[in-house]
């Protein structure tokens, strides 16, 4: 039975990430069912509107500060949490399964001598203990995992866990000034080509097999850029080399969830639909009338992506 979970909260650039509230609801609901404390840490130097966090269930929030903790510290960060842990006695540990997250728990879980559960996409608990339930074999299969060390750590996909609607709670926020020694810091963080994240994104521009080729990906960009939206690909087009690793969307990719999507050339193999069936609305434009994306798409169009698509750039332009 846990006694106390704590929740680890992401920054960037002194903003609090999107994955933070899934990360505070998904602690906020586990703390719930197993009728213990939770609260929250996040590791910065100055942040903002941190106590936003309790719109989500997250009552007490502590800010462990540093001047040079504005960007991520792999030894920094991961002793930071580690004494905190300690200091508070908590025994569960959740955290955003992104780049920082998946560098970031192992460290501390080593530090804690606890044990880990990665790239869980559920969090239940049976008879007072937590089963968290995770992918395996590339996405084709789940699994639900048990972790028997006194520290347990998650770490969560994000675009999983469904903050939900903010209520109007703010937490109350603490912040600590912690001195430790730095071994590495990220001196700076830029993002590819100015383009946006899929993760991140709230309108998503999907291509699949059915763009032929890495040359006629351009009318995915071409409509991505009207919509203000972020570039996706299917898991065949990044196998094939036309896009690269981080826009693809799916279970063996990143799980989105935005408030547009829209398939183009996109059959909807089990795995890419995971990764996306809890977008808002799905529009999908594919010529063959059986393909799976269908079944989850709010709209559809069955035609030639190469004759549609210009259309509705044409149109949209307008």
């Amino acid at each position: 039975m846990a006694n106390k979970i704590l929740v680890v909260l992401e920054q960037r650039e002194g903003q609090l990430k999107k994955v933070s509230f899934e990360v505070a609801k998904a602690g906020s609901d586990l703390a719930s069912k197993l009728s213990c404390d939770v609260e929250a840490v996040i590791v910065g130097s100055d942040i903002t509107d941190i106590n936003k966090i309790g719109n989500y269930g997250i009552s007490k929030v502590t800010h462990l500060r540093n001047s040079e903790f504005a960007n991520y510290s792999a030894s920094g960060y991961s002793q930071a949490v580690s004494d905190f842990v300690k200091e508070i006695n908590a025994d569960v540990l959740i955290i955003g399964n992104t780049s920082m997250g998946k560098d970031l728990a192992p460290r501390i879980t080593a530090k804690l001598d606890g044990g880990i559960a990665m790239d869980v996409t559920a969090l239940e608990v049976d008879g007072g203990e937590i089963i968290a339930t995770r992918p395996i074999y590339a996405g084709k299969a789940l699994i639900d995992v048990k972790v028997n060390s006194d520290i347990k750590v998650f770490t969560i996909r994000p675009n999983v866990f469904n903050p939900g609607e903010p209520n109007d709670s703010l937490a109350e926020v603490s912040t600590k000034d912690v001195d430790v020694n730095l071994k590495d810091k990220v001196v700076e963080t830029k993002q590819a080509s100015g383009k946006l994240d899929v993760a991140e994104a709230s309108i998503i521009v999907s291509g699949g097999r059915g763009m032929k080729d890495a040359e006629s990906f351009k009318l995915v960009e071409d409509l991505a850029e009207v919509l203000g939206a972020a570039v996706g690909a299917s898991r065949a087009v990044v196998d094939a080399g036309w896009r690269p690793h981080g826009e693809q969307v799916g279970q063996t990719g990143k799980t989105v969830s935005p408030n547009l999507y829209v398939a183009l050339g996109i059959s909807g193999a089990i795995q890419h639909l995971a990764g996306m069936r809890s977008s808002k609305y799905i529009v999908a434009i594919n010529k063959d009338a059986d393909a799976p994306i269908f079944q989850v798409a709010d709209y559809g169009i069955t035609g030639d992506v190469f004759e549609v698509v210009p259309a509705l750039i044409e149109e949209l332009k307008k």
